[in-house]
């Protein structure tokens, strides 16, 4: 896969790369990724996400498995009691006041039969920047975390009573290329 010159590559760390094979295109969001892999024209794209850029222009790439993005991911804060885990709630909702979080998600203050907790769920492409996020917001808790896409489907399963939920916005939103506009786009080695 040969990348086109990139100028201020900084500026795509976060965004994905799309090898279609006789070209590649540099600067897709996520949404635009999970189209193009909803489209049987581009089953066959190779998916990678821009890790890190230098300020050669040279970017290190980390491949992304394409059912990444048809999954949810998440991380659960769990709490020994009602009252701490509203605390870690609160301080979560604080962090994102301070600090969007990457990418939109999910938080959800919860108990269910025998745990209370806080739960954090976003698209699964995200975890390492979420990861990131709350590490660059020193969010700690004391009890027991449990995270991945596993974790999500079985906090669905246990069914929790959500006693409060905030959806988040991502701090920088890159406006969405759609329809004929991506399909256009595909045809770019620089697309934004």
């Amino acid at each position: 896969m040969k990348l086109p010159d990139i100028k201020n590559a900084g500026q795509y760390t976060g965004l994905f790369v799309v090898d279609f094979g006789d070209h590649c295109g540099v600067g897709f969001v996520a949404e635009e990724v999970a189209e193009l892999l909803d489209s049987e024209q581009f089953t066959d794209i190779k998916v990678y996400q821009v890790y890190r850029a230098n300020p050669d222009g040279t970017m290190e790439l980390k491949g992304v498995n394409k059912e990444t993005f048809q999954l949810e991911a998440g991380m659960f804060f769990y709490a020994n009691d009602a009252e701490s885990a509203r605390g870690d709630y609160q301080r979560l909702l604080a962090w994102s006041d301070q600090q969007l979080p990457p990418a939109r998600c999910k938080t959800q203050l919860a108990d269910t039969d025998n745990a209370h907790l806080v739960a954090l769920i976003y698209p699964a492409e995200f975890d390492e920047a979420f990861s990131r996020w709350l590490l660059d917001g020193n969010y700690r808790t004391i009890g027991q975390v449990e995270g991945g896409t596993g974790a999500v489907q079985r906090y669905y399963d246990a069914e929790p009573e959500v006693l409060e939920r905030k959806q988040l916005w991502p701090a920088t939103s890159i406006e969405r290329l759609q329809g004929e506009a991506l399909l256009e786009a595909t045809n770019r080695a620089i697309v934004r």
